[in-house]
């Protein structure tokens, strides 16, 4: 693993550490000629990135179990450690996102 790549995947995880201490999230990249946000496009990228680095954590598992040597151990650990990051904060944006509902649903009208 390259330097540049560990750098980078230090960037990913501050990115989504500071988005879990409350930072703004960042959107999946979106056109810019829109003007306008999907919230439904950019929730199921959104989802759909964490399920592909979670089957990528798992797919690295399974090739360093069975003794691959191209599969690294530090790189299979980095890899569970970024799916693992990515799940718990969906879980997060989940649970704020039920919470602002049960607000709003028990204002007074």
């Amino acid at each position: 693993m390259s330097v540049a790549s560990v750098d980078s995947v230090l960037a990913q995880m501050r990115a989504v550490m500071a988005a879990a201490q409350g930072g703004a999230l960042q959107a999946p990249t979106v056109p810019a000629a829109t003007g306008s946000v999907d919230f439904a496009n950019v929730l199921k990228s959104s989802l759909d990135s964490v399920a592909q680095a979670q089957n990528q954590a798992v797919d690295m598992q399974k090739a360093f179990v069975l003794g691959d040597d191209k599969v690294s151990l530090s790189d299979t650990m980095i890899s569970m450690q970024k799916a693992n990051i990515e799940f718990q904060t969906t879980l997060q944006v989940r649970n704020k996102m039920v919470a602002a509902y049960n607000d709003i649903m028990n204002m007074q009208v």
